[in-house]
């Protein structure tokens, strides 16, 4: 059995999930045989997953986080020192927020740009960066401030950094002479999980603005925010980044990315099933385990329990996933490669309690599916 389940958001990371389930699956089957990928498709866990594979070391640094206070944070070195693993939410993300100091017109990206470029002065010439799970919808503006960006405003005043949400309206001009002095033969890559464009209905602020604590007041002003800057980049730049899949990822800072830093972007769990050597594990795997917490009509986009499927099924091996809560469109996962899906939660509660209990949950459901295994030919013996 091979685990690759990704973090239960607020509740679980990845790690913990895997232990879960397994503590619970080894009540019935104690001799199973279990392998743990730790997965994540861009966000939270993004740099652990690389290094529980043991081939880098972690690096720690102090950050600007997303309210600017100093946070300590980290990112991973590979390669033997030539390539590094940031991920957006060490810095910039959600999680380091309470729910009532959550405001997208406040936070900044600018930690994000400090990670990059401690991992620059480690000398690497390649960086992979996962996005997921920001705080943020500006942009990108704070990390390239970072990196040695210069915005101004009409009047030519120099915007200070860290900017946040509300100067995206100011924008009126931009110099990134300093981020190409910095940057020079460094090559990143984005691991970017949606494809939303940067503004509009489907963008960045609509889409995700709210979860990230934007009230519709807000969503308006930082649509409107994104459209000036990337008319601003455009102009500067000579880049059309507005309608560019996955340019809305992480509060626009997919677009930022391709704009200020000349990166690309890359499917989230793709990169990280390549790096890890996932399909060298299918081939002893007679089953996969994964999941997150919520499995609905999004998790076909290429989020990590899809991505995982697409390639057992290649194998022929069959999976199952776990997740807290099953919404609209989740039967479409099983077109992918997800022959079943089981929610760990086990009756009617609060979101607050399931996601205090969900390690309980967790191996609640690894014993459940670890009996009905038992009913198989050649399970029975928890081999």
């Amino acid at each position: 059995m091979l685990l690759a389940i990704d973090s239960f958001k607020e509740s679980m990371t990845s790690l913990q999930a895997a232990k879960a389930f397994e503590q619970g699956i080894r009540t019935v089957l104690p001799q199973i045989s279990i392998a743990t990928l730790l997965v994540s498709d861009g966000g939270e866990g993004f740099t652990e997953a690389f290094l529980h594979t043991g081939k880098g070391h972690r690096v720690r640094t102090m950050v600007t986080g997303p309210l600017g206070k100093r946070i300590m944070a980290h990112f991973g070195i590979f390669d033997r020192g030539k390539q590094a693993v940031v991920e957006l939410a060490q810095a910039s993300g959600l999680a380091l927020l309470k729910p009532g100091e959550r405001n997208p017109m406040r936070t900044s990206s600018y930690g994000t740009g400090e990670l990059i470029n401690a991992a620059i002065q480690q000398g690497v010439r390649t960086i992979t960066v996962g996005i997921g799970g920001s705080a943020t919808n500006d942009g990108g503006i704070g990390m390239a401030q970072a990196l040695g960006a210069i915005f101004y405003n009409a009047q030519g005043d120099l915007i200070a950094a860290p900017a946040t949400g509300k100067d995206l309206l100011s924008i009126a001009r931009i110099d990134l002479s300093g981020v190409r002095r910095r940057l020079s033969g460094v090559r990143i890559a984005v691991a970017c999980d949606v494809a939303n464009p940067m503004t509009g209905p489907r963008g960045s602020s609509a889409v995700y603005g709210p979860q990230k604590g934007a009230t519709p007041a807000m969503v308006r002003h930082l649509d409107a925010g994104l459209r000036n800057l990337c008319r601003v980049i455009r102009k500067d730049v000579g880049k059309n980044i507005e309608r560019m899949p996955g340019a809305g990822a992480a509060g626009g800072i997919g677009g930022g990315f391709v704009a200020f830093l000349g990166a690309r972007l890359l499917p989230g769990i793709d990169t990280l099933l390549d790096a890890v050597g996932f399909d060298s594990l299918l081939a002893s795997a007679d089953l996969v385990v994964t999941g997150e917490g919520a499995i609905d009509g999004q998790t076909v986009n290429n989020k990590a329990p899809v991505g995982v499927a697409r390639r057992a099924r290649k194998r022929g091996v069959p999976v199952i996933a776990v997740c807290g809560a099953i919404g609209p469109g989740a039967h479409r996962v099983h077109d992918q490669g997800i022959g079943a899906v089981y929610c760990i939660t086990p009756g009617p509660m609060s979101l607050e309690r399931a996601i205090g209990s969900g390690k309980k949950h967790m191996t609640q459901a690894g014993e459940t599916i670890g009996r009905l295994l038992t009913l198989l030919p050649g399970m029975g013996k928890g081999t």
